[in-house]
């Protein structure tokens, strides 16, 4: 089953809507978060072959939500709901809601645009592999026991 491609466009129109009818309601902290991250995501869009603006994108969206969350903890709407108040704590809910699946997605396109994002931990080899050149021009130069 092949994951179907999800324009980065509609990605971050869609996140911008919720945006603008979440922040209605809600402190405008919440509003410059998710309209900064955002803006780096039009960066994206300008940018086709910029890995570093989808990888900053992506951690945008990964930072706001955990600060969407804490805005929710701190700020939610009071139990009286005016109709503004509660459309817009539902819309940015809405919007906290899918910013996981546009992480998904916005990572296909950065696996797509020559990303790889591989942590290596084996420090054996990589000390090993530093010492065992037989040229005179890459010598090790360290502490040697």
């Amino acid at each position: 089953m092949e994951i179907p491609a999800i324009n980065l466009k509609a990605i971050v129109l869609a996140h911008w809507l919720l945006t603008v009818w979440g922040s209605m309601g809600l402190l405008s902290s919440y509003a410059w978060s998710n309209f900064s991250v955002l803006a780096v995501g039009v960066w994206a869009i300008a940018q086709r072959d910029s890995i570093d603006a989808v990888l900053m994108f992506l951690m945008g969206l990964a930072v706001t939500i955990l600060t969407d969350i804490i805005h929710f903890g701190i700020f939610y709407p009071p139990q009286l709901l005016v109709a503004v108040s509660g459309f817009s704590a539902g819309m940015a809910i809405l919007s906290l809601l899918l910013k996981p699946v546009s992480c998904f997605f916005v990572y296909q396109m950065y696996r797509e645009r020559g990303g790889d994002y591989n942590v290596n931990f084996d420090f054996e080899t990589s000390v090993d592999s530093r010492c065992t050149t037989d040229s005179a021009d890459s010598a090790f130069f360290g502490r040697r026991y």
